[in-house]
């Protein structure tokens, strides 16, 4: 993994690392598509599902299948909150 990701990459996807908020780019896309997962590149989300949740990530309310993501209760700040993660690869979202 490491050798087809970039560092930002490899920290998100096989570290569950977080990017800094208003970061990334796939923020400001607003023009109809799919969302890939940057591991293996199984699509995950479309554009017409993707909403400005105020978080600075960018956010969906669905994926593009229900078998493309699995989900998770993570407590990794004591609040409870919801992990995604590609179902393919095992990719942190």
């Amino acid at each position: 993994w490491r050798e087809a990701l970039t560092p930002e990459q490899f920290y998100v996807l096989r570290e569950e690392g977080t990017e800094r908020p208003n970061s990334s780019p796939l923020n400001d896309i607003k023009e109809a598509g799919t969302f890939s997962c940057a591991g293996c590149g199984s699509p995950l989300f479309v554009t017409s599902t993707k909403y400005e949740s105020g978080t600075g990530w960018p956010s969906f309310y669905a994926p593009i299948d229900s078998e493309a993501v699995q989900t998770s209760t993570d407590f990794k700040l004591i609040v409870p909150r919801t992990e995604v993660c590609c179902a393919k690869c095992g990719g942190h979202l």
